[in-house]
């Protein structure tokens, strides 16, 4: 069989998952059986597709077609630029957090452009909103929390891939009570979910992705009121908070906020899709 086939076969049966993402999870399936790139791939669309690489590639194709999400597999996932290390340990990067992202590196250009300051990433996970804004921000220092050992170890990794790790400390515990005094910058990916709509997702979410780092219980808020009773005596004067939030949840997140910091500016901006995304509150 020639590479070319194979990539069209592999793209037929990755269809039958109902993913509208097929070609793609197939060329990084076939890219990771014959350790290639993009463009050397592209190169060899009609050489012989050699018989080891495609033995590897049909058990990779077999763990696809049982619901296990490409990403896991290959063991890696592009985000805001980047290449970071995955695994079920943690919650596979969306591009919807990339807003998020986003609005904290304006938000901080624009405030502590010659400053040193510091940023709380609130449920690190795999480490892609840590690492993003160190490498962005090389004047800031960032404090990344999670209760999970792995989530930390893997976020550390990502870390040390992208040359940040000297400006993140890592520490475990329950959103912003590990943090000690206050930081300029809180920016939080937390499960926000529904149960009922995290019971409805694909065997590649339910059954796959960790499920306390999507179920945000009945109104899926559960998580974002614990941070906003508490963010009030960690946030510094004049700093900002970023909250990923579900696209129905604009109106319920921002009485929260209003509710937590009186005096405060709160607004919802959307992301690229043109959904509610993200919660803003600049105190």
């Amino acid at each position: 069989m020639i590479i070319s086939e194979a990539l069209r076969q592999g793209t037929r049966l990755i269809q039958s998952t109902g993913s509208d993402e097929a070609r793609l999870e197939a060329e990084l399936l076939l890219m990771h059986a014959l350790k290639a790139d993009r463009v050397h791939l592209y190169e060899r669309l009609q050489d012989e597709l050699p018989v080891r690489a495609g033995d590897y590639y049909r058990r990779l194709l077999d763990r696809r077609l049982a619901h296990e999400p490409t990403p896991y597999i290959v063991g890696h996932k592009e985000f805001f630029g980047m290449e970071f290390e995955v695994t079920r340990s943690a919650l596979i990067p969306r591009p919807e957090t990339e807003t998020l992202i986003e609005l904290a590196i304006d938000f901080a250009r624009d405030r502590y452009a010659n400053n040193r300051f510091t940023i709380a990433d609130v449920g690190v996970g795999s480490g892609v909103i840590a690492v993003a804004l160190a490498y962005e921000l090389p004047n800031a220092r960032v404090i990344a929390t999670d209760v999970s050992k792995r989530a930390l170890a893997l976020a550390r990794r990502n870390a040390e891939r992208h040359g940040v790790a000297a400006r993140i400390e890592f520490v475990e515990g329950d959103t912003l009570p590990p943090i000690e005094g206050r930081v300029e910058i809180i920016a939080a990916n937390l499960p926000y979910v529904t149960t009922d709509d995290w019971l409805a997702t694909p065997p590649e979410i339910r059954e796959r992705e960790p499920r306390r780092a999507l179920d945000g219980g009945g109104d899926g808020l559960r998580y974002i009121r614990r941070l906003f009773k508490q963010a009030p005596q960690k946030l510094a004067w004049n700093g900002a908070l970023f909250a990923e939030i579900g696209d129905r949840q604009g109106i319920a997140a921002q009485s929260l906020a209003k509710e937590a910091f009186l005096a405060a500016e709160v607004e919802v901006r959307p992301d690229l899709a043109g959904r509610d995304r993200v919660l803003c509150v600049y105190a």
